[in-house]
């Protein structure tokens, strides 16, 4: 019986975590968090299929430092803030625009959800390089 779990477990962590690749690969392109969901799923992925533990860490690293770049200045957190209200903005207008093309709110919501992501990925951003700043973890004052 725990083999079967087991291999549940692994089967659902390989589905989500190729899902989160996939989409994190197209979101390089577009608008949206792409480097970090590529390495939540690779990170996913490689609990799956262990052999696959050896790209977690450089995909870690990228990741991390585009998030720290993203907030580094107050130019780029403001441009970061007006991408993410314009995701918001377009995702509404995709919902209730008829004209625009493959309009409807399976498009409009999932722009809406990358830009509630988005802002997720910022203040957990701003909170990393606030507490590297500081000198202490992001978490060390959270009860846990």
């Amino acid at each position: 019986m725990a083999l079967g779990v087991d291999s549940i477990r692994r089967t659902a962590l390989g589905v989500l975590g190729a899902v989160l690749l996939l989409v994190g690969v197209a979101l390089l392109v577009l608008p949206g968090p792409g480097l970090l969901l590529v390495f939540a799923g690779v990170a996913l992925l490689a609990r799956a299929v262990p052999a696959l533990d050896r790209f977690v860490a450089p995909v870690r690293v990228r990741a991390m430092r585009a998030a720290q770049e993203s907030v580094s200045s107050g130019w780029r957190t403001a441009g970061s803030v007006l991408v993410g209200l314009c995701l918001l903005a377009a995702g509404v207008v995709w919902g209730l625009v008829p004209e625009v093309p493959y309009s409807g709110w399976a498009a409009g919501a999932s722009l809406i959800v990358s830009g509630l992501v988005l802002f997720a990925l910022l203040v957990w951003s701003r909170r990393r390089v606030l507490a590297a700043r500081r000198g202490s973890p992001p978490d060390a004052g959270r009860a846990g």
